[in-house]
């Protein structure tokens, strides 16, 4: 007789959980591949590939200042502090300028290509008289015989703008793995392109369990609450620039939760690249993710940390299925949320190159209790640079998560922490 094989399981501290979550998805960047979108699309996505300039920027010298392009050796010609230069044809912007002829100062205008010829912008305001020609601007036409008044202190490359003083061609205007914000499109709007080679955006599905849970919009029966986890989930995985799925709420049957899952994820028409689910895995007589993945590669146990204690994760192998990454939450919605911020958005952050939550140390501002031995996180705020606790610890409150910009990880030992006491606080911002 063949021995039982017992499902895997483990007790684990936060950043060894953290660390097994870190190796399941390592692969994930490279199994993303790319796409080319527009620009507009590309905002908020992840770029593929270095992308190096494909012409210098500014492409050709301009000039920096309404003014007159010069020669500084026309300026500095003579013993007196003030050259007198005959004025060339004015040079706008959006025109091609014809060489400067020797000795002579063109009207210039700000970002207009420099002639030929000139090394030097003299701004408008330094000028005799400190105002352009009516012919400059006017409509009129041309006038030779009129002059200009210049100081001879101006030395070659004052407001000159040269090319590819902001970027040469060829250098690497942007680092793959950049997230593309309005600066980085901008910066590629300048270079002429309109598209960008961005990572694919990775897919999850999501899933929560439970008889006790209904759909929100649904009249709830004697017994039962709404699903907050699929919103949360699907919202956190959002913000972290992950596109979702889902497959509606499981019910505690092990069978019929395994044929769901394998039935959403063969339906996926994307492909999926990490399965997310919550509720399911405690020690209770009903904890179906526990019972119908046990023996598909999921290993599930528990770490020491309050809120969200018991956890699963593993590569999930069903038959008929391509394997893939699988992370099984706490059902409580606390618990759910807690789970994302301390274990998925991390390595999400690390992988892809999400935005982290800003961690930042602060003083309690009230005595706290916790249980020994375990990391607890408090939802709060940030109030005179103290952190204040909102609602007490359990995994049901909310209201209390809702209105927290922060969350307090408050250390594994001891049980007691004094008002004062410097914690590290993850902020989150605005009230989720």
């Amino acid at each position: 007789m063949l021995p039982e094989v017992r499902p895997a399981t483990f007790r684990r501290s936060v950043a060894e959980h953290q660390a097994a979550v870190r190796s399941l998805l390592a692969g994930l960047p490279g199994a993303l591949g790319s796409e080319t979108v527009p620009l507009p699309a590309a905002l908020g996505r992840t770029l593929a590939h270095d992308l190096a300039a494909p012409r210098p920027l500014p492409s050709f010298a301009n000039s920096q200042m309404d003014g007159y392009a010069v020669r500084a050796a026309d300026l500095s010609a003579g013993p007196v502090p003030v050259a007198t230069l005959p004025v060339a044809p004015p040079i706008p912007a959006g025109a091609a300028a014809p060489p400067l002829p020797p000795g002579h100062a063109a009207p210039i205008m700000t970002g207009a290509m420099l002639p030929a010829g000139a090394d030097t912008v003299v701004p408008i305001e330094a000028a005799d008289p400190p105002a352009f020609p009516d012919f400059v601007g006017g409509g009129e036409s041309y006038r030779t015989g009129t002059t200009v008044m210049l100081p001879a202190s101006f030395t070659a490359g004052t407001y000159v703008r040269p090319a590819g003083s902001d970027l040469p061609a060829g250098e690497t205007a942007l680092s793959g793995g950049t997230r593309l914000r309005a600066a980085q499109l901008g910066l590629a709007a300048a270079l002429g392109l309109d598209r960008l080679a961005v990572r694919r955006r990775p897919r999850a599905l999501v899933l929560s369990t439970g008889d006790e849970v209904a759909a929100p919009g649904t009249e709830l029966a004697p017994g039962q609450i709404h699903d907050a986890n699929t919103t949360l989930l699907t919202a956190s995985l959002a913000e972290a620039g992950w596109d979702t799925t889902t497959a509606g709420i499981c019910a505690d049957n092990a069978p019929a939760f395994e044929a769901a899952l394998a039935d959403a994820l063969a339906a996926a028409p994307a492909g999926i690249d990490l399965v997310l689910t919550s509720g399911g895995i405690s020690q209770g007589a009903y904890e179906v993710v526990r019972q119908a993945l046990a023996d598909h590669g999921i290993a599930f146990g528990s770490v020491a940390m309050q809120p969200g204690g018991p956890q699963g994760a593993g590569l999930l192998a069903l038959p008929g299925t391509d394997p893939v990454p699988l992370l099984a939450f706490p059902g409580n919605p606390v618990s759910s949320f807690v789970s994302f911020e301390m274990f998925l958005r991390p390595v999400l952050c690390e992988l892809l190159g999400a935005a982290p939550r800003p961690l930042v140390r602060a003083p309690l501002a009230v005595d706290l209790d916790k249980p020994a031995g375990k990391l607890q996180v408090r939802r709060g705020i940030l109030e005179d640079g103290r952190f204040l606790p909102l609602g007490g610890p359990g995994s049901h409150l909310l209201h209390a998560l809702a209105q927290a910009t922060a969350l307090a990880l408050l250390p594994a030992d001891p049980g007691h922490l004094d008002a004062g006491t410097d914690v590290s606080v993850l902020t989150m911002g605005d009230p989720q």
